[in-house]
Formats: structure tokens, sequence, C-alpha cells
């Protein structure tokens, strides 16, 4: 049963006054007490509502677009999901309006509200962790929210992902099946990158299982992380633990720059230290060695979340599907630097 939104009716009754109160409060030309004004905001803040800016006539109307929101917008991988979520989606005639958050999950709740404000048919997250607010706004949008690139432990509504956790934990099996023990993880600021964050957890579980030390952990830097921030973090690593078998990046830009830094200092890999990667982004396939990478298929997520969005669409009310999570099938590449 899909959710309701909060509506301004709800807001006034909460609030013990009168739905035109509330309408005023949202005009920015109101003559109405600021201290009334202040109140209904406030708990329109607490409630999650969002005024509906569009003409009251149009409020039931498909507006056919749907409201994405990317932590980067020069991420390979998050381009392939909008790529294929916005080629489906346009066989249906429908759009996509793009936020980009910066993984920033404060400017995240920003651009909810925003987009909310918009009347999107459906709202698409990147990954499962919000702000309190954000989820409050999400929780209560009325639309399908599709939560995407995670598998959260506590669900909005719908969920196309898969666990980062465990990527990283497969990488460290293959690793000590040949024979690696002295493994490292090069991410970035767990703080901004949420993804990554689950990365290294999942690299810290496995190193555990397997009876291994944990400390081989190198801060490449705040999310975005590209090449440079790979090679100036392998070359922290080979200063302070030289005796590093093998490296593992949180997504293949950093791994490429590991790579390189590697055969600078003239080292061969992987005879003298293994390197793996996430993404399965070209240039893992064109390095030299070629790069072992994890390849979560992005292009298979924004068509899995396309067709969820239209099997939402086309279903009455009553009917629709109940929240549900679908997962991706993600697998190991391994190639010539593992």
């Amino acid at each position: 049963m899909q959710r309701s939104s909060v509506t301004m009716k709800d807001l006034a009754a909460a609030l013990g006054v009168s739905v035109m109160t509330v309408s005023r409060a949202f005009k920015a030309d109101s003559s109405m007490n600021e201290a009334t004004r202040k109140k209904v905001l406030q708990a329109a803040r607490d409630l999650g509502y969002v005024f509906d800016s569009t003409a009251a006539n149009l409020r039931t109307q498909s507006t056919n677009f749907v409201a994405v929101i990317i932590p980067s917008i020069n991420n390979a991988n998050f381009a392939d999901t909008v790529g294929a979520l916005s080629d489906r989606l346009a066989e249906a005639g429908m759009q996509v309006l793009l936020g980009n958050s910066g993984y920033n999950i404060a400017d995240e709740e920003v651009l909810i509200e925003q987009l909310l404000r918009r009347k999107p048919d459906a709202i698409v997250v990147t990954g499962g962790r919000h702000s309190d607010y954000g989820r409050k706004l999400l929780a209560g949008a009325g639309i399908p929210v599709i939560e995407t690139w995670d598998l959260p432990a506590d669900p909005i509504q719908y969920v196309v992902g898969f666990s980062n956790a465990a990527t990283m934990h497969a990488l460290v099996d293959h690793f000590v099946a040949k024979g690696k023990t002295r493994i490292a993880f090069v991410g970035g600021d767990s703080n901004a990158d949420t993804r990554g964050a689950d990365r290294r957890k999942g690299f810290i579980a496995a190193m555990k299982q397997h009876g291994l030390d944990t400390a081989r952990l190198i801060n490449a830097g705040q999310a975005p992380l590209g090449m440079q921030a790979g090679a100036r973090a392998m070359a922290e690593l080979l200063e302070t633990m030289p005796d590093t078998q093998a490296v593992i990046g949180v997504a293949d830009p950093i791994a490429f720059g590991a790579l390189s830094e590697c055969q600078r200092r003239g080292l061969q890999v992987p005879r003298d230290i293994s390197i793996a990667g996430f993404g399965a982004y070209e240039i893992s396939a064109v390095s030299h060695p070629t790069l072992t990478t994890i390849d979560p298929q992005p292009r298979r997520i924004g068509r899995e979340t396309a067709e969820l969005i239209l099997r939402l669409r086309s279903a009455d009310a009553d009917n629709a599907p109940e929240p549900k999570i679908t997962q991706i099938d993600w697998s190991i590449c391994a190639a010539q630097s593992s």
C-alpha cells in the first residue's frame, strides 16, 4: 500500500490553525505574524511536509519525470546507472531530473526538499543513509522512493542495490586464496562516502575472519577520489608498510593510481605487489596490467530501478507492490594485477 504524504490539512490540524493560515505561512509576501509563520514552518519541518508550489488543479496529474540524486556527476558508475534509467524511462515518455549531492548528506537533504516541491512521479536516491530530516521527507513523500547502490538495514520503501561490504569481503578472500596475508585497503573519508565506508568495513571484517592484521588502512582523502589520490596513498603505503603484499582500492581510479605509483617505483604488479579495485571502469580493462575489479552492474541498477518505477506507476494504489529489495548480482573480474 503506497504511503500517504503529509498534507496541508494534516499540518493545520496538528497546529490547531486553519488551512488558510498554513498556506499564508508559505507565501513570502504574506503579512501574517512572523512568530506564527516560524511556528508553522518549524512544524512543517518536524512533520516532513513539503509545500506544493504547483497549481492546485494540477496536483493529481502525473508530471512524467523522476527525480534522481547521485553523489557525483563525474563518476562513471553513477553515470551508467542514470543513463540506463533515463533510457528506459524515455521509452515510456518520462524524463529524469538530476541532482548532485557531492557526497554530502546535508546537500542531499536540500535537494530532496527542492525536488519534492516539483512533485515528481518517483524519487531515486543513492545509498541508504540520509539526514534525519531528509529521511522524514522521503518517508512522507507519498510517491515511490527507491534507494539504490546499497542494502540499507531499514529501507524507506524500495531498494535496488547490493552489499558494498560483501564485495570487499570477496576481494580479501580472493587474495587470501592466492597466499596473500599482508593486505591493505585504500579509501576515503568514511563520513562522506557511505558506500566507501561500507567497503572499508567489509575489508576489516574479512581480515578479522581470516585472523589477519587490519591495520593497513590508508585514507586517500575526501570523496570523490581520483587517480592522483590513489598514487599518493600508494606512496604513503609503500613508505610506511613496504612489506604489503596486496592492495584493494575503494574504486578503480584509486587502484589505477596505485598501480601507476608502483610502476614509477620500479615495482612489478603482481609479482611484487597485487592490486584490485572496484567498479569495472573502462580503465581497468585497458591498463597494463589489467586490473582485478568488482563489477557492480551499474546499468542493471538503472534498468531495474526504471522497471520498478514503471510497474508502480501502472499499479492501482490499493494493489501496489509491498516495499521490497531487488538485489543486484555483482561479480569479481579477476585480471592480471592479482
